[in-house]
Protein backbone atom coordinates (compact mmCIF):
# COMPACT_ATOMS: atom_id res chain seq x y z
CA UNK A 1 0.00 0.00 0.00
CA UNK A 2 1.71 3.30 -1.40
CA UNK A 3 0.71 6.14 0.58
CA UNK A 4 0.73 9.45 -1.79
CA UNK A 5 0.73 13.14 -0.25
CA UNK A 6 -1.30 15.87 -1.97
CA UNK A 7 -2.25 19.25 -0.45
CA UNK A 8 -2.68 17.99 3.26
CA UNK A 9 -4.69 14.55 1.59
CA UNK A 10 -3.19 10.94 1.95
CA UNK A 11 -4.62 8.84 -0.43
CA UNK A 12 -3.57 5.19 0.85
CA UNK A 13 -3.67 3.38 -2.76
CA UNK A 14 -3.09 -0.25 -3.31
CA UNK A 15 0.28 -1.34 -5.78
CA UNK A 16 -2.54 -2.26 -8.54
CA UNK A 17 -4.15 0.88 -8.46
CA UNK A 18 -1.39 2.99 -9.10
CA UNK A 19 0.14 0.67 -11.78
CA UNK A 20 -3.50 1.18 -13.23
CA UNK A 21 -3.48 4.87 -13.05
CA UNK A 22 0.30 4.93 -14.54
CA UNK A 23 -0.94 3.19 -17.44
CA UNK A 24 -4.38 4.85 -18.11
CA UNK A 25 -1.59 7.90 -17.79
CA UNK A 26 0.55 6.57 -20.54
CA UNK A 27 -1.77 5.18 -22.47
CA UNK A 28 -3.80 8.56 -22.38
CA UNK A 29 -0.15 10.00 -23.29
CA UNK A 30 -0.03 7.73 -26.61
CA UNK A 31 -3.54 8.83 -27.74
CA UNK A 32 -2.71 12.15 -27.75
CA UNK A 33 0.54 11.92 -29.29
CA UNK A 34 -1.16 9.17 -32.03
CA UNK A 35 -3.66 12.16 -32.41
CA UNK A 36 -1.29 14.70 -32.91
CA UNK A 37 -2.64 17.30 -30.46
CA UNK A 38 0.20 18.97 -28.32
CA UNK A 39 -0.40 19.38 -24.69
CA UNK A 40 -1.08 22.83 -25.07
CA UNK A 41 -4.30 22.59 -27.85
CA UNK A 42 -5.11 19.67 -25.22
CA UNK A 43 -5.36 21.92 -22.05
CA UNK A 44 -6.96 24.31 -23.96
CA UNK A 45 -10.17 21.84 -25.29
CA UNK A 46 -9.80 20.38 -21.77
CA UNK A 47 -10.37 23.48 -19.70
CA UNK A 48 -7.47 21.86 -17.51
CA UNK A 49 -3.69 23.45 -17.26
CA UNK A 50 -0.95 21.66 -18.98
CA UNK A 51 0.54 20.92 -15.41
CA UNK A 52 -2.70 18.92 -15.14
CA UNK A 53 -2.19 17.40 -18.25
CA UNK A 54 1.06 16.48 -17.57
CA UNK A 55 0.21 14.63 -13.85
CA UNK A 56 -2.44 12.90 -15.54
CA UNK A 57 -0.29 11.44 -18.12
CA UNK A 58 1.88 10.50 -15.20
CA UNK A 59 -0.49 8.50 -13.64
CA UNK A 60 -0.89 11.18 -10.53
CA UNK A 61 -3.92 9.78 -8.43
CA UNK A 62 -4.25 13.74 -6.32
CA UNK A 63 -5.86 15.06 -10.12
CA UNK A 64 -9.37 15.14 -9.98
CA UNK A 65 -11.72 13.18 -11.68
CA UNK A 66 -12.95 15.50 -13.70
CA UNK A 67 -10.10 16.57 -15.30
CA UNK A 68 -9.27 12.50 -16.46
CA UNK A 69 -12.64 12.24 -17.83
CA UNK A 70 -12.06 15.82 -19.85
CA UNK A 71 -9.16 14.36 -21.68
CA UNK A 72 -10.47 10.77 -22.17
CA UNK A 73 -13.85 12.74 -23.96
CA UNK A 74 -11.00 15.37 -25.90
CA UNK A 75 -9.48 11.98 -27.20
CA UNK A 76 -12.52 10.04 -27.82
CA UNK A 77 -12.63 7.41 -25.52
CA UNK A 78 -15.23 8.54 -23.32
CA UNK A 79 -17.72 5.18 -23.67
CA UNK A 80 -14.84 3.34 -22.70
CA UNK A 81 -15.31 5.23 -19.56
CA UNK A 82 -18.31 4.84 -19.30
CA UNK A 83 -18.71 0.92 -19.50
CA UNK A 84 -16.21 0.58 -16.27
CA UNK A 85 -18.18 -0.95 -13.97
CA UNK A 86 -20.64 -2.00 -16.62
CA UNK A 87 -23.43 -5.14 -16.13
CA UNK A 88 -21.21 -6.55 -18.84
CA UNK A 89 -17.86 -6.03 -17.50
CA UNK A 90 -18.60 -7.41 -13.98
CA UNK A 91 -18.34 -11.09 -13.96
CA UNK A 92 -17.56 -11.41 -10.09
CA UNK A 93 -20.61 -9.00 -9.88
CA UNK A 94 -22.39 -11.61 -11.40
CA UNK A 95 -21.28 -14.69 -9.87
CA UNK A 96 -22.02 -12.93 -6.38
CA UNK A 97 -25.86 -11.88 -7.24
CA UNK A 98 -26.75 -15.60 -8.72
CA UNK A 99 -25.36 -17.07 -5.30
CA UNK A 100 -27.19 -14.48 -3.60
CA UNK A 101 -30.52 -15.08 -5.42
CA UNK A 102 -33.75 -16.32 -3.18
CA UNK A 103 -34.79 -19.57 -3.83
CA UNK A 104 -38.41 -18.32 -4.11
CA UNK A 105 -39.78 -14.74 -4.06
CA UNK A 106 -42.78 -14.13 -1.32
CA UNK A 107 -45.19 -11.10 -1.22
CA UNK A 108 -45.57 -9.43 2.50
CA UNK A 109 -49.01 -9.63 3.22
CA UNK A 110 -50.75 -6.11 3.80
CA UNK A 111 -52.88 -6.03 6.95
CA UNK A 112 -56.14 -3.41 5.94
CA UNK A 113 -57.78 -1.85 8.40
CA UNK A 114 -61.01 -0.23 8.32
CA UNK A 115 -62.68 2.12 10.35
Amino acid sequence: MNVIMSRNIKYKLPSPAISALKKLGSDMNSARRRRRITKDIMAKRTGICINTLTKIEEGNPSTSIAAWVSVLSVLGLIDNFKDICDLKNDSMGIILEEEDLPKRVRYKKIKYEFK
